[in-house]
């Protein structure tokens, strides 16, 4: 832990190595919570809780900036839980173990093994050291730390009006130094359910398990157009043409962990004839070369592993396997359209991110993303026609707006005009293909003016994820500017 207290911006850093030590994943931020509250009032900072569970803490202006328009610098204070499956880690017991990397491109900060939680940790630990700083010049200053952004956003849900009083929002939750945001996409959650109907297994038959591993994953957003493999896409394409030519009948299938992750594991246990076991071994074996072979550029460590489990009795009926497999390999996942206004943004995208075998029901949940909102219908009644006509019962829910850019928005000339100064180039002024809580904060404060910028977080939502340490010091600098030229 001593190598991230070397580091600069030294407070920033040394916060990131604190907020690694207590365990925060989403739905469970009452340690961290609790933590913030306690530290805040150490620094004789005033810290409020709405019913929801965020927090608003409070520190005067500067001498003589008073009359500056109040500023609410604002993160969220949970992070994606997610490690691979040989790990061995509790998201809510045990710490985040941060480490440094050197790379081609430059030095790191990742974790062992699990996802490092620098989206959104940097931008809260930033808002917290210039709270706990003294030498950085701002007018009227609040910070806004919300709950559970990445499972739900039912902190910004949840925000009401009257808790705060500045004018311009700066949210610190975007992960590509350089780009300064001023938009993004809204989204809503899919679930689909099947009821599942079981029969005897045939005599003779013989038990296995397939499991599909070693993908990337990420974030189902940001990486949504980068190629990444869905696991759970890859998995019953296989299944069902293993179904149709071996006759292989499933007892379980599960795929993925969060609908807002790329999968990068499924698996499943299945029983087939006795006689069909060397043939369906030869056609995994070429299954698994063709696609370590057309997706190698991209998926380096894919690997597909059968064993022979305990022996099952009971397995799907062939209605029951035939309607949920086809319904799955037919359920769109990836970038849907590209926008026609902004070069190279994603304007509408699905993933199929999670899958499992719940007793005598299977459901499969997506996420929905869209820069508009006919873009997200349009993907929601397709999804929607899918599993309908396969017999599945889908409902949506969690639908969030997107952020409608705003083209004379005065902060985003701020932040703009203050990176050329800085840096002695001009920013990309973008919309981020993810959701950020902004859009949801217009309904409670209509009138705030909001800009996101952030570090290079790469691979988000995934073990991989690192933060480049070059870029955290120049998105420090240009935060603690840009709160003097407000």
């Amino acid at each position: 832990m001593s190598q991230l207290s070397q580091l600069q911006p030294n407070l920033l850093w040394q916060l990131f190595e604190k907020i690694c030590s207590i365990p925060h994943p989403s739905k469970h931020e009452q340690k961290i919570s609790a933590w913030i509250q306690s530290w805040a009032t150490e620094q004789g900072l005033s810290v409020k809780e709405d019913k929801v569970g965020n927090l608003f803490i409070k520190k005067p202006a500067t001498a003589g900036m008073e009359n500056r328009p109040g500023v609410i610098l604002q993160a969220h204070m949970d992070m994606v839980p997610q490690k691979n499956a040989e790990t061995q880690h509790d998201f809510l017991t045990d710490p985040i173990q941060p480490y440094i990397v050197t790379e081609a491109d430059g030095d790191w900060v990742t974790a062992k093994d699990t996802t490092l939680g620098a989206d959104n940790g940097i931008g809260l630990c930033s808002a917290l050291a210039v709270l706990a700083s003294d030498d950085i010049a701002h007018g009227p200053l609040e910070v806004l730390v919300t709950i559970d952004e990445e499972a739900g956003m039912t902190g910004a849900f949840g925000l009401e009006a009257g808790w705060l009083d500045g004018d311009i929002l700066i949210n610190t939750d975007s992960e590509q130094e350089g780009e300064v945001y001023m938009g993004c996409a809204g989204g809503i959650d899919g679930q689909a359910t099947f009821a599942l109907a079981f029969e005897d297994v045939a005599s003779g038959a013989q038990s296995f398990n397939l499991s599909i591993s070693g993908l990337k994953g990420g974030h189902s957003g940001v990486d949504i157009h980068t190629g990444r493999a869905n696991a759970n896409k890859l998995l019953v394409r296989f299944l069902l043409m293993a179904s149709e030519q071996f006759g292989i009948r499933l007892t379980e299938l599960n795929g993925g962990s969060l609908r807002n992750a790329i999968p990068r594991e499924a698996d499943a246990s299945f029983v087939i004839a006795a006689e069909q076991v060397d043939d369906f071994k030869a056609a995994l074996a070429t299954y698994l070369k063709t696609i370590q072979t057309n997706l190698g550029s991209i998926e380096t460590d894919i690997d597909m592993l059968l064993i022979s489990p305990e022996t099952f009795d009971q397995q799907w009926t062939e209605q029951s396997q035939n309607s949920i497999l086809k319904a799955l390999n037919a359920c769109p996942n990836g970038v849907m359209r590209m926008s026609d206004d902004i070069e190279g943004i994603v304007e509408s995208s699905l993933n199929l991110g999670v899958m499992r075998t719940k007793g005598n029901k299977f459901v499969a949940m997506t996420l929905i993303r869209s820069l508009h909102d006919d873009g997200r219908l349009e993907t929601q009644t397709t999804v929607q026609s899918v599993f309908e006509l396969a017999g599945a019962n889908i409902e949506f829910s969690g639908a969030y707006p997107g952020w409608k850019p705003d083209t004379s928005s005065a902060v985003m000339k701020t932040v703009r005009d203050t990176y050329h100064q800085l840096f002695d180039k001009t920013p990309e002024i973008m919309v981020i293909h993810a959701g950020l809580e902004c859009g949801l904060f217009k309904t409670a404060y209509p009138h705030w003016d909001m800009v996101s910028f952030g570090p290079t977080i790469k691979f988000p939502h995934s073990p991989d994820e690192k933060v480049n340490i070059a870029t955290v010091e120049q998105y420090w600098q240009l935060l603690v500017a840009v709160l003097k030229n407000i």
